[in-house]
C-alpha cells in the first residue's frame, strides 16, 4: 500500500477459529511486522479470535532505524485502517487499534483525536524513556473515550507501574490495566521468577479474551 507516495507492507491474518475482531497491530520503534515479539504476541491473540492486521511503518520498510516523526506514524496506522476497512468491509466486527509500545502509542493518539474504532489495546505502553521518568508521554491520555487494554510488564524499564498508576487518576476512558508480574518491556520475564515466557503470552491471550468478550 502506499502512504505519502511511499510503499509500505501490511499482512492480514484472519483469527484461528470464529472471528470476534480485527486487531490492526503497530511495531515498536526498534522492531518490525515480522520481528519475534510481534509475530508471538500476534499468534496468541488469534487463538483468541482476533484477526490481525500487521504493517510496516514507513522508515521500517526502507530499512531506515530511525522512527518517522508521529504526525506520519500515525498518517500510516490510520492509512492502513482505512485500507483494512476498505478491503474487509462486512466481515470486519469490532475494529481495535494499538500495538507494541511505539506502536501502541502511536494508535492512542489516534484515538486521542477522536480516530473511529471500537477499543484500543496498547502492550507494553512506554510511558517514558528508560531512566527518563520525568519526560512522561501522558499529556494525550485524557483525552482518550473508547475502551482501553494496556498490558505492562512490572519490571518495563519504560512503565513504572507507580507512575502509571498516578497517570490514570486524570483518565477519562474505560481503561483496564493489567500488569504482568516479573515481565519486562519485551514480556520477558527470569528464570528466577519461576514462570515461562509462554506463560506470560497465555496470561496477554486470556486477559484480551475477557477484555474483547466486553468490547463485543
Amino acid at each position: 500500500m502506499v502512504v505519502d507516495s511511499e510503499e509500505t507492507s501490511a499482512l492480514y491474518e484472519p483469527a484461528d477459529d470464529e472471528q470476534r475482531a480485527v486487531f490492526v497491530a503497530a511495531h515498536g520503534a526498534g522492531g518490525s511486522m515480522m520481528d519475534r515479539g510481534m509475530t508471538s504476541v500476534t499468534t496468541t491473540l488469534r487463538r483468541r479470535g482476533f484477526g490481525i492486521v500487521r504493517f510496516n511503518f514507513l522508515y521500517k520498510e526502507r530499512k531506515s532505524g530511525r522512527p518517522d516523526p508521529m504526525p506520519t506514524l500515525m498518517r500510516t496506522f490510520a492509512a492502513v485502517v482505512d485500507q483494512t476497512r476498505a478491503e474487509l468491509g462486512s466481515q470486519m466486527g469490532p475494529l481495535v487499534i494499538g500495538g507494541r509500545s511505539m506502536g501502541g502509542r502511536a494508535g492512542s493518539m489516534l484515538a486521542a483525536d477522536g480516530f473511529a474504532a471500537d477499543g484500543l489495546l496498547l502492550l507494553a505502553y512506554p510511558l517514558h524513556p528508560a531512566g527518563k521518568p520525568e519526560q512522561l508521554r501522558d499529556a494525550h491520555l485524557p483525552r482518550i473515550t473508547m475502551p482501553v487494554l494496556c498490558i505492562n510488564g512490572t519490571r518495563d524499564a519504560l512503565c513504572t507501574p507507580e507512575i502509571m498508576r498516578r497517570v490514570l487518576t486524570t483518565v477519562r476512558a474505560p481503561w483496564e490495566m493489567h500488569w504482568l508480574e516479573g515481565a519486562d518491556h519485551s514480556f520477558h520475564v527470569l528464570k528466577s521468577s519461576g514462570r515461562t515466557d509462554a506463560e506470560v503470552l497465555t496470561e496477554v491471550g486470556d486477559v484480551s479474551d475477557r477484555w474483547l468478550a466486553q468490547l463485543s
